[in-house]
Order: C-alpha cells, then sequence, then structure tokens
C-alpha cells in the first residue's frame, strides 16, 4: 500500500470555523454596544420604587469659577449642595488645565471631608 502525498491543505473547514466565530462575535458585540439586554420585566403588586444613583459632575474652569452640573456656584453653596447627596453617588471633577491647583484641592478636600468614596478626576487621552 502506497502512502498519498498531500500537496495542499484543505482550508474550506478552517473558513467554515472561521464564519462561525465572527457570527458569534457580531451577535455579543450588539448586547455590549447597547450595555444591557432587552429583557420584559414581569410586574409585582409589592413593588418598590429604585433609588438609582447618578454622578454628578463638578467643573473648574480656568478663571476657578466652580459649577456644579450646568450651574454656577462657590464652595459654600457647593458644600450645601452636596451635604443632602448620598456618600455613594459618583462625583467627577472637571478641572480646566490652567485653573489653580487650590481651588481643585479644595474641591477634592470638600468631598472627602462629607465622606464621599466614588470620586474620579476627568482626563483626556
Amino acid at each position: 500500500m502506497k502512502i498519498k502525498k498531500f500537496d495542499s491543505i484543505n482550508v474550506i473547514p478552517f473558513i467554515d470555523v472561521l464564519l462561525v466565530l465572527l457570527a458569534i462575535v457580531l451577535m455579543t458585540s450588539t448586547f455590549i454596544a447597547k450595555g444591557v439586554i432587552p429583557v420584559s420585566l414581569p410586574s409585582a403588586s409589592n413593588s418598590e420604587e429604585m433609588n438609582l444613583l447618578k454622578d454628578i459632575s463638578i467643573y473648574i474652569k480656568s478663571d476657578n469659577s466652580i459649577y456644579l452640573e450646568k450651574e454656577i456656584t462657590t464652595i459654600e453653596t457647593l458644600k450645601e449642595k452636596i451635604s443632602n447627596l448620598d456618600r455613594k453617588t459618583a462625583v467627577l471633577i472637571n478641572s480646566d488645565k490652567d485653573a489653580k491647583i487650590e481651588t481643585f484641592v479644595s474641591i477634592l478636600d470638600l468631598l472627602k471631608e462629607n465622606s464621599f468614596e466614588n470620586i474620579s478626576i476627568v482626563t483626556k487621552k
């Protein structure tokens, strides 16, 4: 019995496997892009409202003016406004690169004084 010599490789099964993998990646990427998987939730008579915490943003402009969300504020009024917030709320600090570091540090100190747990400094890549 003579052994046959193969001069070429059959790549069709390899292409089939790659197409299946591509289909799986494309299907899962649509779930990732939306961020949620759509689900029809059941209703209940004893349900309660969920208190979802949202981020708050503090902006420091180059002239050291401070904004909480979209309204201008001062350190004193900022202190009053954040005292009513939940301590687990995510706080995003957006500081201009030309702003004084003293303003930034005073806001950071104010947040730490009020025991905020989730403070982030926003930068660009």
